[in-house]
This record gives C-alpha cells, structure tokens and sequence, in this order.
C-alpha cells in the first residue's frame, strides 16, 4: 500500500511539474496574454516556460517553482500585478544561469563586464517586444 502511495505522488508530481513548465500553464493568468503572444512568435517558442525562468536542478526547482507560484498567485488574488514584471536578483540570476546552459558556443567571446546579464541588452529576444522598430532602442531587441 504505501509502495503504491508513493508510485502515485511520484507520478503525479512529475506530471504536476511537466505540465506547470508550459507556457499553457503560465498563460493561464490573463496577466500573462503579451507574453504569452510574444513568447510564442519569438525564436524560443518551442520551450517550456521553465526552461528558462526556473533552475533545471530538480531539488532547486521545486521550491523555487512552488515560491513563485505562491507569489504569482498572491499577486493575481489581490490584483495587485504590476504594468511591467522586473526579475529581481534571484530570478536574474536563474534565467542567465539557463542562458548560458543553452547558448554557451555563442556567448564565449561576449564580454560581459559592461552588463551583467543576458537580458540587460537581449531583453526581448524571447518575448519578442510590440514597440515599432523604428521607436526602439539598439538594446531593446
């Protein structure tokens, strides 16, 4: 009996844990219609969510993903979700370790000493950016 207990958590939370990386899952808020739309023209629409904005390490990702689940979910229930979500150093710091996981051919000649992360000049490369190009900035994407 608990062999089978276990198999069904097992089970379950390794699909719990597939199914909120997606970005079905994440479009759920309607906070998240721009990116959602963006995300999924741009040229990384064929990942999950997570495979950028959570750690890829399974005993780092669960709380972090159950952390910012909480937080996320407080802002949508007290509608308090701001015009534009900034990453705080945390979070900054995940998606540049998952930039560097992906990209690391390419980035090895990137001199990183002006900026620290990626997305301090690719910020919307993959959510893409519904500014006219001809209004952006050279950093903007």
């Amino acid at each position: 009996m608990v062999l089978l207990v276990v198999l069904v958590l097992g089970v379950g939370g390794a699909y719990t844990m597939q199914a909120t990386d997606q970005a079905a899952f994440c479009s759920g808020c309607h906070s998240m219609d721009a990116q959602f739309w963006t995300f999924k023209h741009s040229g990384h629409a064929k990942l999950a969510c997570n495979d950028c904005h959570a750690p890829q390490n399974l005993a780092a990702k669960i709380p972090f993903k159950a952390a910012a689940g909480a937080s996320d979910a407080w802002s949508t229930v007290t509608k308090n979700i701001p015009d534009v979500i900034h990453a705080n150093k945390l979070h900054k710091d995940v998606i540049q370790a998952n930039c560097k996981r992906c990209h690391a051919p390419t980035i090895e000649t990137v001199a990183m000493d002006s900026k620290p992360y990626c997305v301090d000049c690719h910020r919307s490369v993959p959510h893409k950016s519904r500014t006219p190009i001809s209004t952006r900035k050279v950093a903007d994407g």
